[in-house]
């Protein structure tokens, strides 16, 4: 069995960035955006770092998973794949979508002042009641990367498992590509394509049905993830050639994007064009950047890691609903930016915190629907 060498980049990585989506949902409670609830102060200077993190932070987290497919299936068949697929994403999400989310169309509701009443009363009388959320209320809100990445598993499954067995002349393509100035750049082009030709007839809905431009651009992204971890050391070397490069290409791609949305206001068939190549060009660089400075500086094991990277998914799992539940209380107090941000970002984490260490981690019946796997015990004098 081929050995599997464990990088700790791609675990900071993960670590990292679901931690920022945690401010990225605090600062949906600020923006002009629409969401589940909102502050009575809205502050439209916000939106330009969200509109920043908004460009790669999704697309990189498929990549990330499109990389953890890889190694998984190093010690899996089909079947134990997609089982532990199910176990790892459909519980949590069935759990999730029954325990964790219905908070937050209680909080929703008595909003917009559809409910009346306490959250037993919604409970039990209204929140599996009207259908699918927004016209009813259930959905999934927040974990709908879960039947996402589900669904991509279980497609690419077989492929996967046969370009793993299978020395093929793609992957070896896939090195040849990378291995040339600008050679990660081709990936844009599929990208590209689904911006340009699909988005604007299948904007984002993540209820799955239908939803095909966000299907279909993840999925690739998914599988990008794959091919380029099965080059080996080829994508790491390239990587290192490319960094600066790409570092420079995503601060022009994005200044421009800010030019566009600031003073060019049609939206025809050419600009539309230039737009979504400087999107695709925009988030395919600052993966590459991040991918490529974690590789230098965070490819390393450390006691914070391995416990940070057992807590990021339940901690994704709870913590809009806590985010939610702050702002609920928070929202109409005539208290400045920095206060609520601050109070809901600390309050966010380490609820969340409490609720993983105290509870979760103590309680091995939990530990499935939140997605944990047994931990390996060290052995002895290790």
């Amino acid at each position: 069995m081929q050995k599997t060498i464990r990088r700790h980049d791609l675990d900071w990585l993960r670590v990292l960035v679901f931690g920022l989506l945690i401010l990225y949902h605090v600062g949906m409670f600020f923006v002009p955006w629409d969401w589940h609830i909102k502050n009575n102060i809205i502050y439209d200077w916000l939106r330009w770092p969200m509109i920043f993190l908004n460009q790669w932070r999704l697309p990189i987290l498929f990549v990330i998973s499109g990389m953890g497919t890889y190694f998984a299936l190093s010690k899996r068949n089909l079947g134990q794949f997609n089982l532990e697929r199910y176990l790892r994403l459909g519980v949590p999400l069935l759990f999730g979508m029954l325990i964790i989310v219905p908070p937050q169309v209680y909080f929703e509701r008595l909003t917009t002042g559809e409910f009346v009443g306490s959250y037993w009363e919604y409970y039990t009388t209204a929140s599996f009641a009207g259908g699918p959320y927004p016209e009813g209320n259930i959905t999934w809100h927040h974990l709908w990367f879960l039947p996402y990445l589900f669904l991509f598993s279980l497609v690419l499954s077989p492929l996967f498992i046969y370009l793993k067995r299978n020395k093929t002349r793609f992957v070896e393509w896939i090195k040849k590509v990378i291995s040339k100035p600008f050679g990660f750049y081709i990936f844009i082009i599929p990208l590209f394509l689904v911006e340009v030709f699909v988005e604007p007839f299948f904007p984002t809905t993540h209820a799955l049905i239908g939803d095909w431009f966000t299907i279909s651009f993840y999925i690739i992204l998914f599988f990008y993830g794959f091919v380029l971890i099965a080059t080996g050391n080829v994508f790491w070397e390239s990587l290192e050639r490319i960094k600066k490069k790409a570092l420079i290409l995503g601060i022009i791609s994005f200044t421009l994007l800010i030019l566009r949305w600031l003073f060019i206001e049609a939206d025809d068939w050419p600009q539309h064009l230039g737009e979504g190549a400087l999107k695709i060009i925009n988030l395919w660089s600052w993966i590459l950047v991040l991918f490529g400075y974690a590789a230098q500086y965070l490819n390393k094991p450390s006691r914070q890691l391995s416990y940070a990277n057992r807590a990021v998914y339940p901690f994704y799992i709870l913590h809009q609903t806590i985010t939610i539940a702050l702002g609920f209380y928070l929202m109409n107090l005539e208290w400045n930016f920095f206060i609520k941000a601050g109070l809901m970002t600390l309050g966010t984490f380490l609820i969340s915190w409490m609720i993983y260490d105290l509870i979760i981690l103590r309680i091995p019946l939990l530990h499935p629907v939140f997605g944990l796997k047994k931990q390996k015990k060290t052995p002895p004098n290790s």
